[in-house]
Parts: C-alpha cells; structure tokens; sequence
C-alpha cells in the first residue's frame, strides 16, 4: 500500500513525537534524581569500600571524596527496610599515577570526550577540578557493572587522563 502524499505514516509519526517525549523524560528523570539529606550527609574519604567495589576494574585508588546513601529512604525514616536497597555511591577519585591513562587507551573501551549526565551533590563538587576533561566509554561501565555476587551496580564512570581522576555515579541494587 502506497502513502498518499502529503500524509504522514503511523510509524513515523510515532517516531517524530516520541522522541521528544522520551528526551523530555530523561531530563525529567535526571532532575528528580534523588539528593542525600543535608543534614545527614557526610563526605567520606576512606578508600576500603570503593576499592571492592571497583578497584579490580579501575586499579589503585591514591584518594577518594565520596558518599553513600540509599536513594529510596526518607529524611528521618526508621521503618522496617525495603527487601530491595538501592544505594548510590557517588564522587571523584584519584587513581594512582597513570591508572587513567592505562584505562582510556585501551582500545576495546573506545573512550570519548563527554559531559557527565548528572551533576555531583552539592557537598561534592568543591573536589571536582574546574577544567577537568572527561571521558566516556559505555563498553567500561558495561565491563565494570557486571553482577556482583551481592548486588546488581549500574551507573557510570567518567575518567580524567590528565589528572588521574575518576567520576563515578553508581547505583548497587541488593536484593
């Protein structure tokens, strides 16, 4: 069956207000992200907990400013705990010398320049370098959020090669 002219069909139609439809989500989901408590939160630098959750993958961590908080509890709620936990561990940190580069040049990641889709909380950014490069590789954070024997991680990882800095903006799913 032939399209008349001048009439649009049903697939590209959807496909023409879709598509804005569904960007308009994804930016409304990114300002809805869930913020820590600011009375609650508190920067953290120990290296331990980052460390197995992806050391083996980024390598050697030389320093780190981060939290963890669990996006799905309420200011002040002390009620029985969900089954599922969905924590987010979120920050910078250094790697040690010439960690960034030995990830970024591998050249299975295929690593770009790219803007970091969520910005740091509040807390956080006084650590972020002004004038950071970051870069990107969707193959990494699919290579390093493979399941974990007690959690499911998704998220993203963002790497400065001149400053031996990661960004991480992870989720850990506990069921």
């Amino acid at each position: 069956m032939e399209a008349q002219p001048g009439r649009t069909n049903r697939r590209r139609f959807l496909l023409i207000a879709g598509l804005p439809l569904l960007a308009a989500g994804g930016l409304t989901a990114y300002a809805a992200w869930p913020q820590p408590d600011p009375s609650r939160v508190r920067v953290r630098t120990d290296l331990k907990p980052l460390e197995s959750r992806f050391g083996t993958y980024v390598g050697e961590l030389a320093e780190a400013h981060w939290l963890g908080y669990d996006i799905d509890e309420s200011p002040g709620d002390r009620t029985i705990p969900s089954p599922d936990s969905r924590i987010r561990l979120v920050g910078v940190a250094r790697l040690a010398a010439g960690g960034a580069a030995a990830i970024v040049r591998n050249a299975e990641y295929a690593f770009a320049p790219a803007v970091p889709a969520s910005a740091l909380p509040a807390p956080l950014e006084k650590y972020l370098p002004a004038g950071a490069v970051w870069q990107h590789s969707p193959q990494f954070d699919a290579y390093v959020n493979r399941p974990q024997s007690d959690a499911l991680p998704s998220g993203e990882y963002h790497i400065d090669e001149a400053r031996d800095l990661v960004r991480f903006d992870l989720v850990y799913l506990y069921t």
